[in-house]
C-alpha cells in the first residue's frame, strides 16, 4: 500500500481513510506493507516555517501504532510528499523543512528521472535539475513536487523488490506513479484508490500535470476504487476510464465508545456551529460565512467556529469582517488529535458546505461524537446518510434556515442525534475492507 499519511498526523480525509481501511483489512486478515515518505510535518509556526517530527518521536509513534495491528508493516522511503500543497508552494515548504531543522531530507534527484521499471513514464520534463542548493555539506533537492513524486516511485520500486506481496494499492495521485512502477517492475496487479480528483480540488482550472498523472494511474490500474458514485461519475466522464473496472467502496468511521455519546453540554450559553476542514475553494467556507451572517440576524447567541487552515484563510478572515460578523466567528487554525475531539464535543451542529466532496469523512466523525450535521448535496457521503439535513452549497438562505431550525428546536437536535447513531451502525471500516479484500482476491487470482 502506497500513501503519505499513516497514522493521520495531518488531519486530512485521506490519512484518516488510509488508517481506517488498513485497520479494517487487519481485522479481516489481510497483511499490509504500508510505504510512506520520510518527512512528516507537525504544523506551522511563523509564515513559511514548517516543523518536522523528530526521528525519535516518529519511531516511537510508529511502534505504538504497530502494536495495535496484527498484520501491518510500516516502511519509509526518503522522499517528501506534502499533502494538499500546490506544486508552486512545495519548494518553499521543503526548503523550510531543511533550513529550519538542519536535517538531510533528500539526496540529489533529476526531475527528468523516471522510476525504475516504468519505461516511458510521463514524468517532469528532462533537463537541468531545478532548485538545487547546498546544505550541511551535501547537495539537496529543494522541493520540486513532481520530482519528489517520481523519487518516491523509484525508491518504492527498490523497496518492493525486497518484499513479498500479491497486490499493489496506491492512494491518490502522488502515489500513482509509484503504483504503476511497482506493478510493472514486480508484475503484480494494481489498485488505485480515488479519494479526490483534480476537478474536486481545482474546479475547471486543473493542473495539467496532475490531471495527466491521475489519468495515467487510472488507465494503468487493473481496478479503480472510488469513494462514492459521485467520484465514479467523474472518473468515467472526465478521465474516460472503462466502467467495468471502476468499483465504489464507501469510507466509514471508527465506532464511538459508549461514554462518548453522553457528552455533557458546553459550559457557556453560546451555541457552537462548527466548520472543520481545509479552507479551500473545494470546501466552500465562504458559503458557511454567508449563511452565518443570515443566522446572527435572527439568533445572536451563537458562535461559528472555523477549524482548519488553507489558501483561503486570509480571504475568510476578510469576508467575516466585511460581513460585520467578526465577533461571531472564531478561527482556530489547524487542529489535530485531541483538539479535534474537543471541538467536536463542544459543537451543537456541524456544517459541511462543500462545493465538491468526493466523500467527506468529517460528517461521520461529527455523528460519532453525537453532533447533528448539515451536509452539501454535492458530496459522496450524502449517498449513504439519509437522516441528516442536506442543502445545496450555494443556497445560503436554506443553509441558514436549517442552522436556525437545529439551534432553536431541541427536539429536532435530539431526533438528528438519534438517527445519526443508527446511520453509523451501517458504516464500518471492516465492511469497507471486506469489499476491498474481494477486489484483491479477484486480481490475485488472475
Amino acid at each position: 500500500m502506497l500513501g503519505w499519511e499513516f497514522p493521520p498526523y495531518i488531519s486530512g480525509g485521506l490519512g484518516t481513510a488510509c488508517h481506517g481501511l488498513t485497520r479494517g483489512l487487519d481485522e479481516v486478515g489481510v497483511e499490509v506493507c504500508f510505504v510512506l515518505p520520510t518527512a512528516i510535518p507537525v504544523g506551522a509556526g511563523a509564515p513559511g516555517h514548517v516543523k518536522l517530527r523528530s526521528p525519535v518521536d516518529l519511531a516511537a509513534e510508529e511502534r505504538r501504532v504497530a502494536r495495535q495491528f496484527e498484520h501491518l508493516a510500516l516502511r519509509r522511503v526518503d522522499a517528501v510528499l506534502m499533502p494538499y500543497a500546490a506544486p508552486a508552494a512545495h519548494e518553499q515548504i521543503v526548503r523550510s523543512l531543511i533550513e529550519a531543522e538542519g536535517v538531510e531530507v533528500l539526496a540529489r534527484l533529476s526531475p527528468g528521472e523516471a522510476p525504475a521499471g516504468q519505461a516511458g513514464a510521463a514524468g517532469p520534463a528532462a533537463g537541468p535539475t531545478r532548485g538545487m542548493f547546498v546544505h550541511g555539506g551535501g547537495v539537496h533537492y529543494a522541493g520540486d513536487l513532481m520530482g519528489q513524486v517520481y523519487r518516491y516511485a523509484r525508491l518504492a520500486v527498490e523497496l518492493a523488490r525486497r518484499e513479498s506481496f500479491d497486490v499493489v494499492h496506491a492512494h491518490d495521485w502522488m502515489t500513482y506513479p509509484a503504483g504503476l512502477a511497482v506493478a510493472a517492475a514486480c508484475k503484480r496487479p494494481l489498485v488505485v484508490h480515488v479519494h479526490s480528483t483534480e476537478f474536486d480540488r481545482s474546479g475547471e482550472n486543473v493542473n495539467q500535470q496532475v490531471y495527466d498523472i491521475e489519468r495515467m494511474g487510472m488507465h494503468g490500474a487493473d481496478t479503480v476504487v472510488c469513494v462514492s458514485h459521485l467520484t465514479r461519475n467523474i472518473v468515467l466522464h472526465r478521465y474516460q476510464v472503462p466502467p467495468q473496472k471502476v468499483e465504489v467502496v464507501y469510507n466509514a468511521v471508527e465506532a464511538p465508545g459508549g461514554a462518548e455519546l453522553e457528552t455533557p453540554p458546553i459550559g457557556h450559553t453560546e451555541k457552537i456551529v462548527l466548520f472543520l476542514g481545509r479552507l479551500t475553494m473545494q470546501k466552500g467556507p465562504e458559503y458557511f460565512l454567508m449563511a452565518a451572517r443570515k443566522v446572527v440576524q435572527k439568533f445572536a447567541n451563537v458562535r461559528f467556529v472555523m477549524a482548519g487552515s488553507g489558501d483561503m484563510i486570509a480571504q475568510c478572515v476578510r469576508l467575516a469582517a466585511d460581513l460585520n460578523i467578526g465577533r461571531y466567528v472564531a478561527f482556530t487554525g489547524f487542529l489535530r488529535g485531541d483538539d479535534v475531539d474537543k471541538v467536536f464535543r463542544m459543537a451543537d451542529l456541524y456544517v459541511m458546505p462543500s462545493v465538491s466532496e468526493p466523500f467527506g469523512i468529517a460528517p461521520l466523525e461529527a455523528l460519532s461524537h453525537n453532533v447533528p450535521v448539515i451536509i452539501s448535496k454535492t458530496s459522496g457521503v450524502s449517498e449513504v446518510l439519509t437522516h441528516v439535513l442536506k442543502v445545496d452549497f450555494w443556497d445560503v438562505d436554506e443553509m441558514a434556515n436549517k442552522i436556525l431550525a437545529v439551534l432553536r428546536h431541541p427536539p429536532l437536535q435530539k431526533t438528528l442525534r438519534h438517527h445519526g447513531q443508527i446511520e453509523l451502525r451501517k458504516l464500518s471500516w471492516r465492511d469497507s475492507a471486506l469489499k476491498v479484500k474481494t477486489v484483491y482476491e479477484k486480481l490475485a487470482a488472475g
